[in-house]
């Protein structure tokens, strides 16, 4: 496997690359916030011929530099008002929202589990980024649930007249010999495009001096141009763009004018600070005045995060996300960028805003979110999404389920249907995985001297837990309730398991390893490749291969790090 020189060379020119922009950076002049539409070429992404020219002097500076002790550099957020210089890197911005992995659950003191659906997949793009440029992910990086439903699955499709068939399934843990995996699966019925209701879109861009990057607006253009050309004639397009301020490019606009779209797409460029609540703001507004009654009312908004001028704070985001949804518009992150890419504020955005979240790292994503899963990303076929899951105390002592932190609900929240939860588009899968400790079996936990004398099972012997899914349809009412016994079943062999769930459980072992592995125990990164190679299946997009060749890729990244590290100096590994 050939790696780009960036990888090769991570340590020389991380210090060399970031010199040269430092340099460039004071003397570059600021542009205007004003400035946000020039002829296209300006913006145009780099050749692969200056950026090896660019890494060969890299390697120049890096050498007449060697000598000299490494300065202790420190990147602060741009003053609100000021414009970002042409050039300029922020090293150290990325932000994410680190969770504590789901505690370990005793059943007879809490037999029921209960989480929001969740299908967002911006998790795993990002780790692919991080890993791709040579760097392990930080633990925030990493959201289990988005890294396993990033695949799909061949689950069951709706048989009954409900939004989703349901399917489950059950392994021997890859991990502890003493645990079982147990998958559950939803599957809602694909819609092409042309079934797809009429769709009025907002494309809110950040144009903004931290998009003035390979990775940000160059990559925003070239992916919004390819779900341009799935628009229909009775689709409508707007495009907001926002800097210092915030102004509309593109009144809406009949999805027959293509060339008029791509025309209003090119001309953008990037400059001056971010003032992202400004230009969502004028979003909603535009989305209102093209609203389409029972149709798709979304808000696209492609940026990195970066927001610096008006509101700012996380809280009051989210919030206005929360308010706008009320109107029947929803709101999906694209994620782009790098260096100050704020991964944290774009998924709950998304979720707040009841849309979805995709980290576009290249345009092979972008076309996997807006063409290949268009009606995905688009057409809602549930909303507020609930699942629910009650453990036999006869047959399983404990569990934990697997990812999903920040999507927990309480036990009464379930029916409860003032209490938002997720949504799911046509053709998604939701995947979730519980590892449990049949009973009899080693578990996590030490027994209880006084334990409390187990309810009468008996007639129900036969079941493992029961599995409840809530939901709306998406033109509200009161939720709709699905049962579905989970029997117990015989485990058999991990070998004998479907593909999916193997390469469900090498996903969710991948997750956990590049956090900190507390479960996993000696279950290694190599152990972990072979059951993803073993399990590719029908590999059609190549997305599976892709995986392993990540999984491979960390393995040398992490022994690399562990070799450049200095004896005794008390890190565990």
């Amino acid at each position: 496997m050939s790696l780009p020189l960036h990888v090769l060379r991570p340590a020389a020119q991380g210090f060399a690359a970031g010199l040269l922009l430092a340099i460039a950076g004071c003397g570059a002049s600021s542009s205007p916030d004003s400035a946000v539409v020039a002829p296209p070429a300006q913006s145009e992404p780099k050749t692969e011929a200056l950026v090896r020219r660019e890494a060969v002097m890299a390697d120049s500076a890096m050498a007449k530099h060697s000598a000299r002790p490494a300065p202790s550099v420190a990147f602060a957020p741009m003053p609100a008002g000021e414009a970002y210089p042409q050039g300029y890197r922020d090293e150290q911005r990325e932000q994410y929202q680190t969770l504590a992995d789901n505690p370990i659950h005793s059943v007879a003191e809490a037999p029921v589990s209960t989480f929001s659906a969740d299908v967002d997949t911006g998790a795993y793009a990002n780790v692919r980024r991080l890993l791709n440029q040579g760097r392990l992910p930080p633990e925030g990086a990493v959201r289990l649930e988005e890294m396993v439903n990033y695949f799909p699955y061949d689950y069951a499709l709706p048989t009954d007249g409900s939004p989703f068939g349901v399917t489950t399934e059950l392994a021997p843990s890859p991990w502890n010999p003493h645990t079982r995996l147990l998958r559950i699966g939803i599957k809602a019925s694909d819609r092409a495009v042309a079934e797809l209701a009429p769709a009025n879109l907002v494309f809110l861009v950040d144009v903004s001096g931290s998009m003035d990057r390979r990775e940000g607006l160059p990559m925003v253009k070239s992916t919004l141009k390819l779900l341009v050309d799935q628009l229909r004639e009775q689709d409508r397009v707007s495009l907001v763009v926002y800097a210092g301020q915030s102004r509309v490019v593109l009144e809406p606009t009949s999805g027959r004018e293509k060339a008029k779209i791509r025309t209003a797409i090119d001309q953008l460029t990037a400059g001056g600070s971010t003032a992202g609540a400004s230009g969502i703001e004028l979003a909603y507004q535009m989305a209102q005045q093209a609203f389409i009654p029972k149709g798709i009312n979304r808000i696209l908004l492609a940026t990195d995060g970066d927001f610096n001028v008006g509101i700012s704070d996380f809280d009051s985001l989210k919030q206005m996300a929360v308010d706008k949804r009320k109107t029947g518009v929803s709101l999906t992150t694209l994620g782009f960028g790098v260096d100050n890419y704020n991964e944290h504020l774009m998924e709950q955005l998304a979720d707040a805003g009841d849309g979805n979240y995709a980290y576009i790292d290249n345009l092979r994503e972008a076309r996997k979110v807006l063409v290949d899963q268009l009606g995905s990303t688009l057409a809602v076929v549930a909303k507020n999404v609930k699942l629910q899951v009650e453990f036999n105390p006869a047959q399983v002592s404990e569990y934990r389920l697997l990812g999903y932190e920040n999507r927990a609900l309480k036990r009464e929240d379930f029916s409860n249907d003032k209490v938002d939860a997720g949504e799911i588009g046509a053709g998604h899968t939701v995947t979730a995985l519980y590892e449990i400790v049949p009973k009899g079996e080693k578990g996590w936990l030490e027994p209880l001297r006084y334990g409390k004398s187990a309810a009468d099972v008996s007639a129900k012997n036969g079941e493992m837990a029961m599995l409840r899914v809530r939901y709306q349809l998406p033109e509200g009412g009161n939720s709709r309730l699905i049962e579905r016994p989970i029997l117990k079943g015989d485990a058999g062999k991990l070998s004998a398991a479907s593909d999916d769930l193997r390469f469900a459980a090498a996903v969710a072992a991948f997750s956990q390893q590049l956090k900190d592995g507390r479960y996993t125990g000696d279950f290694s990164l190599k152990d972990t490749e072979a059951l993803a190679r073993g399990a590719r299946g029908d590999d059609q997009f190549g997305l599976r291969a892709e995986f392993v060749q990540l999984v491979e890729l960390a393995q040398s990244l992490r022994t690399s790090t562990a070799s450049n590290q200095p004896p005794n100096d008390n890190r565990i590994e």
